[in-house]
């Protein structure tokens, strides 16, 4: 829990697993995102792909959402991998977004405290992410953690 907000300074951010019920607001996330790291046209889910995801016997991510009363203010999604050299499940945070309105208050650092309790939690080998190079504001974020970027090793893809 965080205290602060842009209307109430003694709010609290409540933090909890998303459930199918919260597919439509993550959703509205997701897109709130793409557009921020201008790529929305690269948006392929749907609520209904998200829900059906979220209840899943073994669900394909794991995803923490910030309330300040009933306003989603923000999420964090995850998914695990594996380390063959530290023998050991990793995760991977997919994406930490939260809405402009509520940036700087603390809430981004508790959704990613979130999800770095989570990880030692389950006795993760580490917790690896992805920055875009332009996101100066994230690099600061991410280096207050002791978090640096793993210059020798680039990203590839295939997208298929």
């Amino acid at each position: 829990m965080v205290n602060g907000g842009p209307s109430d300074l003694n709010a609290t951010i409540e933090i909890r697993f998303a459930t199918p019920d919260d597919a439509t607001e993550l959703d509205r996330l997701i897109r709130e995102l793409a557009q921020f790291e201008r790529c929305l046209d690269a948006v392929e889910c749907t609520p209904s792909l998200l829900a059906q995801q979220l209840n899943e016997l073994v669900p394909p991510f794991r995803c923490y959402l910030g309330f300040l009363d009933d306003a989603c203010i923000g999420f964090a999604l995850f998914h695990y991998n594996y380390s063959t050299w530290k023998a050991r499940k990793g995760v991977w945070l997919e994406d930490l977004f939260v809405r402009p309105a509520y940036r700087g208050l603390g809430y981004g650092s508790a959704l990613f405290e979130a999800v770095l309790s989570h990880a030692r939690s389950i006795h993760a080998g580490r917790l690896d992410w992805q920055v875009l190079n332009w996101n100066t504001h994230a690099h600061r974020f991410y280096k207050r953690y002791g978090a640096s970027p793993m210059d020798e090793w680039s990203t590839w893809r295939i997208d298929l």
